[in-house]
């Protein structure tokens, strides 16, 4: 299956509330790779990459988050994906 990648931008009270480690949490389980960091505007930002459907997946959890997030908006972009990247690391 083809590999699509998105650049995920979430907004909200994301940041100490294990957004990160919850985001590597649901990658792994997903088969993705990519990263996740936190940003200094207090968004944090995400880049993950496989198949469409578990992608998708990611997303839909993205829009809320672990439990004690407050996510506001989501911003969605796509992107090439990166050969030879893997495993998901929180920067």
């Amino acid at each position: 299956m083809a590999q699509v990648r998105r650049r995920i931008v979430v907004h909200g009270q994301v940041q100490g509330v294990f957004f990160r480690d919850g985001s590597q949490r649901e990658a792994e389980q997903r088969g993705l790779t990519g990263w996740v960091r936190n940003r200094e505007d207090g968004t944090v930002e995400v880049a993950v990459q496989g198949d469409s459907d578990a992608v998708a997946g990611f997303v839909r959890w993205a829009r809320r988050g672990p439990s004690a997030a407050e996510v506001n908006a989501v911003d969605v972009d796509d992107e090439a994906p990166v050969d030879g990247e893997s495993g998901f690391e929180v920067r």
